[in-house]
Parts: C-alpha cells; structure tokens; sequence
C-alpha cells in the first residue's frame, strides 16, 4: 500500500524548497503519494485561517507531512490566532507532534561557510532534541497595565513533569544510537520550570545507565557551541531554549540552509520541514538552497517510513555535491534552487 504523503509548501520560498525535496523523493521512485494543501499566509488568503479544516484533515490522513515555510509581513496586522505562524503550532498541538530533532554537522568542503574558524567548525556533529508543545509558546498568554499605566505582555513558561519525562526519553534513546552522550540544557539557577525539568531528567536517567547526562545553564550552553562544539552528542532542552540554539547550531555548521528537522509524535507520524523559515525578501528569485529540505525529506523517510537505505542516499548525494562545490547564494556559490537540487540529483 502505498504511503500518503502531505505536501504542505506554505509561504515564501516554501514553495520553491519543498518542490525541490519532491523531486529527490520521486527520483527515488518509493511507493509514496504526494497530495498538497495550502498553509499559512497562502491559505488565510484562499479560506480565511492559516490551518484550515480540509489541510488539517490531510495532516491527520497521511503517514508523514513535508512542510515548507510559513510567514510573511503582511500578516503582521492580523490577530495573533490567524498569523501564518499559527499554522505549525496548530499542527504540532492537534498531531501532538512534542519532539523535534535538529541534526547540525558541517559538511565537509562548508568549512569556510561557518561563522566558526574551520578546525573548530569540522567538530560540529550533534542532534538538539527540542521539546515543542509546552513552554511560553503554549502557555496563558495576555496584555495587561500596570498599578503604574503601564503597558505590560505576560507569557507564562510551564512544564508538568511527564511533558519533561517524554521529551527526556526522546533524548536518551536519541543519544543511545550515536555516542550515548546526553546534555539536558536548562536555566535551574533562576526558573522554577528549569528545576523541575532538571529534577525529572534525573529521575529517567536512571532508566538510561547506558547514557552518560551532564546539566548545563543555557546561557553556557550557547557560548560552549561556539567556543567547543565538538563536546555536544545530542541536546535535550525546552521549547524556547530550542528554538534558540538551534538557529545558532545553524551558523556553526554553515548556513540555516543547510539544516533540517523533524516534529515527532508517539505514532509515527512526523512534520518534516527546514528550519531557516519564509525568507519573503528572496521569494520567487531561485535563491533559496534547498538542502535542508532535502535532508528533512531524508528524516520523513527514515523516520516515519523506516526507510533508511534510501534516506542514507540522500545524505551522502548532499554531501557529496557539496563536496564537489555545487553552492547556492548562502553558502558563497551562485547556483539556483533548482541547479542545486539538479547537482544532488544526478550525484544519487
């Protein structure tokens, strides 16, 4: 029986990336179905809401979802519930989509590309386990004023203990397929949410003997990636603090470019999407690198399809390509989305 897959290209240069990472998955030749719906900003304009029913019904129907990008400036006058941005949280909360792995290692031949001198750049091999539905992100949100008149936001950071107890399996089990070493990234110094997160991956540490855990303050945290990231095997952290040093990972290893992801839920089922957002300022221009696409196509198959032959293939045709010196815009090279997506295609 074949696999459905929802194609949901979204804003920006979503489009351009996610149509680039079809073309690797039906080079490939699986027994994959590809049906698309609108997200984001494109669907707000076409049905009035950034996750419309017929899209999320799609979500729920397929066996992995290939997401594009969503955002624009345009919707920034909108009522924070009908915000492009709205769509993906709304996904991740109704597919119950918690955890979310960034893989980050510098590509050999990308060394000049990172924001790091190449000898400590080349260390950089490590996965950020991102808890994604709890946090400020998810917690009570509102406006008020002060004894004073002034204006003041609210954002409440929370965390019951069994949301940290998944996500620190996630992490572990993470860490036990590469070097079996977990580092649990938290503020327990000052936050109360921190404490109880720290308090909690201890206690499933027990269930993990095989995983050496460390703690460490995310303030340090940001300043070890760039200073040693050769120290880091996999990162477990929060929502906020994910968010965060995932992006930095991403200038460690070369571009926001290059790095993919995947949004997992406990059935399976998994969102697959590139982290470096919209980018509206280069929509429609063909500049837009599609290898993190690419490479979260590689985490759909491997992920959610077990198919990890031909998602190895994916890997190793980017990487080579790079190698050989195929680069778009980002990476100091002046090839289009599309001329870059045909160099890794006829590397597989």
């Amino acid at each position: 029986m074949p696999h459905l897959i929802a194609v949901l290209p979204g804003d920006g240069i979503g489009p351009e990336v996610t149509a680039a990472a079809r073309r690797v998955l039906e080079t490939l030749e699986l027994d994959l179905v590809f049906e698309e719906a609108p997200v984001g900003g494109k669907a707000y304009d076409t049905a009035g809401h950034p996750l419309p029913v017929a899209t999320l019904d799609l979500a729920r129907r397929s066996d992995a979802i290939l997401f594009g990008a969503v955002g624009d400036t345009r919707y920034d006058g909108l009522e924070r519930a009908l915000r492009p941005e709205q769509a993906i949280l709304g996904l991740r909360k109704e597919l119950g989509l918690f955890a979310n792995l960034r893989p980050a290692r510098l590509f050999k031949g990308l060394e000049d590309a990172s924001a790091l001198r190449p000898e400590i750049a080349a260390t950089i091999d490590l996965v950020i386990v991102r808890e994604l539905t709890g946090d400020v992100y998810f917690g009570l949100k509102s406006r008020g004023t002060t004894a004073e008149g002034l204006r003041e936001g609210r954002d409440l950071m929370r965390y019951d203990e069994a949301e940290v107890a998944r996500i620190a399996r996630v992490g572990f089990q993470t860490a036990r397929t590469r070097q079996g070493r977990l580092c649990s990234v938290d503020k327990a110094n000052v936050l109360e949410t921190s404490q109880l997160w720290r308090d909690v991956v201890i206690e499933v540490s027990a269930e993990y003997p095989d995983v050496a855990l460390t703690h460490m303050y995310v303030d340090n945290a940001a300043m070890q990636m760039v200073r040693d990231p050769g120290q880091f095997d996999v990162i477990v952290t929060g929502n906020l603090f994910g968010d965060i040093l995932s992006d930095q990972a991403s200038m460690c290893a070369g571009s926001i470019g290059m790095l993919p992801s995947a949004a997992l839920g406990a059935t399976g089922r998994g969102l697959y999407e590139p982290i470096h957002g919209s980018a509206p300022d280069i929509a429609g221009q063909g500049k837009a690198n599609p290898c993190a696409a690419i490479l979260s196509a590689a985490m759909l198959l491997r992920h959610s399809l077990n198919l990890g032959e031909p998602a190895d293939r994916i890997e190793v045709a980017v990487g080579r390509a790079i190698a050989d010196g195929a680069r778009t815009a980002d990476l100091g090279g002046d090839l289009s989305t599309d001329a870059m997506t045909d160099r890794i295609l006829a590397t597989l």
